[in-house]
C-alpha cells in the first residue's frame, strides 16, 4: 500500500519508526494508503530544515519571495483540479465543493503576492534635531501550522502563503486523516522554486503536534480544530513561549425574522448545513426562527431536502460521506439523543439511497425541528449533516440565545428591514457575521476569526491581522552626524 511521508528539506522522507496510520476513502469505506506517523525525532528533523533555511529566506529579497509565491499562484490556479481531486477522494466532498475550497485557499495566495505593500513599516523625519524614527517588520522564524481534516487545502493556504512571503520558514502538520493534499503543495512550492527547507510537511498524530508545541526552534504556532483542542494548543504553545493563533470550534446560528424571503432562507439553510456534510466551523447548525414563520420555513426546508441527492463525491451528488466510520455514527447518534429528548425529527439520514458504495460512511441531510437549548444535540457541535430548528417569539429571545452560546464563530440574520440587521450586527457577540448570507468567511484581505471559545488568542487568520500575526516590528531612533555614499553606480538596480 502507498505511504505517504513526510517532506522535509525538499524531498520525501520515510519516519523514524514503523507507526503508520489508514487513510479511507470515506464514499467507498475502504483504506486506500497509509500515512507515517511522527516521532519527536522526525519532528527534530522537520524544524531542523525549517530553522538551517531561515537566515537565507529571511535575507531573501522581498521581492524575489513574491515572484516565487506568484509562481505558485500560477501552477495552483492551472492544475488545482489535481487537488481537488485528491481532497475528494481522501475527505469525500463533492468535486465542486473542494475545486471550492481550493478557490478560497487561492485567494490567500493571491494576497500574499501583495507582500510588498503590507510589509511596509513607518518613518517620521526630524523628530528632535537630526533624529528620525522608524519602524520595520521583520518575520518571527519557524513556525507550525497544525491543520484540520475538513480542509486539507484551504486551512494551510490561511496561514502559510503570508508566512512564507514574510520571511518565516514552516513546518506544516496536516491531519492524519487526509495527509496528501500537503505533499502536492510541497511540491508545488518547491515546483515555483521555493528553497528546500522552507516549507516542510510533517505527518503524523499527537505526538508530531506535541513536539512543535514544546520545540524551542518554534517562534509560533497555528491551529484550526475543535475546541478542546484548540483550548491546549493555546495553553500550551504559549506555556512554551510561542505565539499562538487557535481557532476553535462553533455552533452557528441562522436568525430568521418574519419579514425574511423564506424561500431563500430555506434555500440558504441547506447549503450551509449541508454543504461538505455540515462538516464546516461555519455550517449554520441552528435555525433561530422568530414565530410565526417556524411551521412554514421547516416544511420549505424539508420540501428542498427531498431532492438532495447523496453519494460518491466523484459522481453527480450533492453531498458525499463523512470522514470516517466512527465520526458517522457519532453524528448519527444525535438523532436518538434527539428522539430522546421529545424534538421532532422531521426528516432522518439514517438508511438512505445513496449514489455509492454501500460500504461509505454515509449519513443524509437530517432536519431535526422543536430542539430545546438545554438538549445535547443544541449544545455540541455535532460537525455533520445535522440541521436543528430552534422556535422564539422575539428577536430579543433568538439574540440571546446566540449570545448566551458558548461559542461565537459565525452567525447570520435574514431580514429585509435593514435598521433590524444594523442592530443585530451590533448587539451579536459573534466574530463573523452574514445579513442575509448564511456563509460569512471573509475574503482573503479581511480576517478570519471568531469571540469566546471559537478562538484562542488575539490574532485571527489571514487579512491584516494574519501579517501581523507572522511578523514583529521594530522600531529604530537614528541620527547620522556625517553624510557619506557608496559611490557612482549607473546601474538600474534589480533584486
Amino acid at each position: 500500500m502507498t505511504k505517504v511521508m513526510h517532506f522535509i528539506n525538499g524531498k520525501l522522507v520515510d519516519n523514524s519508526s514503523n507507526r503508520v496510520g489508514k487513510v479511507f476513502d470515506p464514499a467507498l469505506g475502504v483504506d486506500v494508503r497509509e500515512v507515517a506517523l511522527a516521532e519527536e525525532a522526525d519532528a527534530s528533523a522537520a524544524i531542523r530544515s525549517a530553522s538551517e533555511a531561515f537566515p537565507s529566506w529571511r535575507d531573501t529579497s522581498l521581492t524575489k519571495r513574491q515572484q516565487i509565491m506568484f509562481n505558485f499562484r500560477e501552477i495552483l490556479n492551472a492544475k488545482k483540479e489535481e487537488l481537488a481531486a485528491i481532497v475528494t477522494e481522501e475527505h469525500g466532498k463533492t468535486l465542486p465543493d473542494a475545486l471550492g475550497e481550493v478557490t478560497r485557499g487561492l485567494e490567500v495566495v493571491e494576497f500574499a503576492t501583495g507582500m510588498a505593500n503590507l510589509f511596509k513599516g513607518s518613518y517620521s523625519e526630524s523628530v528632535s534635531t537630526s533624529i528620525d524614527v522608524y519602524s520595520i517588520k521583520q518575520p518571527l522564524g519557524v513556525v507550525g501550522i497544525i491543520s484540520p481534516f475538513n480542509f486539507p487545502a484551504m486551512v494551510p493556504m490561511w496561514f502559510f502563503p503570508i508566512a512564507i512571503a514574510a520571511g518565516n520558514t514552516v513546518v506544516l502538520k496536516p491531519s492524519e486523516k487526509n495527509p496528501s493534499a500537503a505533499i502536492w503543495i510541497a511540491e508545488k512550492l518547491k515546483e515555483a522554486g521555493l528553497p528546500d527547507g522552507v516549507f516542510n510537511v510533517l505527518q503524523g498524530d499527537k505526538v508530531a503536534v506535541d513536539s512543535l508545541l514544546k520545540h524551542p526552534d518554534v517562534q509560533a504556532i497555528s491551529f484550526v480544530g475543535s475546541t478542546p483542542i484548540a483550548q491546549y494548543v493555546y495553553e500550551s504553545g504559549t506555556a512554551h513561549g510561542k505565539r499562538v493563533q487557535a481557532l476553535g470550534g462553533a455552533k452557528n446560528h441562522m436568525l430568521v425574522l418574519p419579514d425574511a424571503d423564506l424561500d431563500l432562507v430555506a434555500d440558504s439553510a441547506i447549503n450551509a448545513g449541508f454543504g461538505s456534510a455540515g462538516e464546516r466551523c461555519m455550517a449554520i447548525s441552528v435555525v433561530v426562527a422568530v414565530e410565526p414563520i417556524a411551521d412554514e420555513l421547516v416544511a420549505k426546508i424539508a420540501s428542498r431536502m427531498k431532492d438532495l441527492k447523496v453519494g460518491d463525491g466523484r459522481r453527480n451528488c450533492d453531498m458525499g460521506p463523512l470522514i470516517t466510520a466512527e465520526h458517522r455514527d457519532k453524528v448519527s447518534g444525535y438523532i436518538d439523543i434527539a428522539i430522546a429528548d421529545k424534538a421532532t425529527v422531521v426528516v432522518d439520514g439514517r438508511g438512505i439511497e445513496v449514489d455509492g458504495d454501500s460500504s461509505g460512511f454515509w449519513l443524509g441531510p437530517t432536519l431535526i425541528d422543536n430542539v430545546s437549548t438545554s438538549s445535547k444535540v443544541y449544545q455540541d457541535e455535532i460537525f455533520g449533516p445535522v440541521l436543528s430548528v430552534v422556535r422564539v417569539q422575539s428577536y430579543q429571545e433568538g439574540l440571546k440565545i446566540i449570545n448566551d452560546g458558548r461559542y461565537g464563530n459565525g452567525t447570520a440574520i435574514f431580514t429585509n428591514d435593514g435598521g433590524a440587521a444594523r442592530r443585530f450586527q451590533n448587539e451579536v457577540e459573534v466574530g463573523m457575521i452574514g445579513i442575509n448570507v448564511p456563509i460569512p468567511v471573509p475574503v482573503s484581505y479581511y480576517s478570519f476569526g471568531g469571540f469566546k471559545s471559537s478562538l484562542f488568542g488575539d490574532t485571527k487568520a489571514h487579512g491584516l491581522q494574519g501579517v501581523h500575526f507572522f511578523t514583529r516590528e521594530k522600531t529604530v531612533t537614528s541620527r547620522w552626524l556625517d553624510p557619506s555614499h557608496g559611490g557612482i553606480n549607473l546601474g538600474f538596480p534589480q533584486n
